[in-house]
């Protein structure tokens, strides 16, 4: 039987990201519903300078992180957009989960941690009874250890060898999940 809950993990730059956003465009072709959040990394002059989180059903956008950002918990060299976070981050989580058929959350990690409201709302997706695709941090985390301690969760890695199929065979455990 297909799990309801995919966290899809990696090493740094492996593809976890290109992975879900493959995955999304694929189940909204099918005609799926999609929510929640993508990130992605911003560079300027080829050097990363932050993150953005997009809202999939609003299709809004704010900083998650950002080299120049004043205010907020630093992890590395960024600062991470706790208001933004929750805005749009948490909220976009939480309209998924109350009027999306799947529920896509990029990513569990470090920085998003620092937000009560977006651990709120990962929880709240999980706790649904809608499928779930994230990203996680390959580093252990306190979710990362809650979520991998339930049954009704599958861990994918995704490496060179698996990364351009990934995406089609998260695909197809998911259309079986909600035929």
């Amino acid at each position: 039987m297909a799990k309801r809950i995919l966290l899809v993990t990696g090493t740094p730059g492996i593809g976890k990201t290109t992975v879900l956003k493959k995955l999304v465009g694929i189940l909204q072709s099918q005609g799926f519903q999609v929510g929640g959040i993508l990130s992605q990394e911003v560079r300027e002059d080829g050097n990363r300078v932050g993150f953005e989180i997009i809202d999939l059903g609003r299709r809004k956008s704010t900083w998650l992180a950002h080299v120049k950002q004043t205010t907020g918990p630093t992890v590395g060299k960024y600062r991470v957009n706790l208001a933004g976070l929750e805005t749009v981050g948490a909220k976009a989580i939480d309209d998924a989960v109350q009027f999306k058929t799947v529920i896509a959350i990029d990513e569990i990690g470090p920085m998003e941690l620092f937000s009560l409201e977006f651990v709120k709302a990962v929880k709240n997706a999980i706790e649904s009874s809608k499928p779930v695709i994230a990203t996680i941090h390959w580093k252990p985390n306190r979710i990362k250890k809650e979520l991998i301690a339930r049954t009704d969760i599958e861990v994918v890695e995704v490496t060179p060898q698996n990364r351009d199929s990934l995406s089609d065979i998260i695909a197809q455990k998911i259309v079986l999940l909600l035929s």
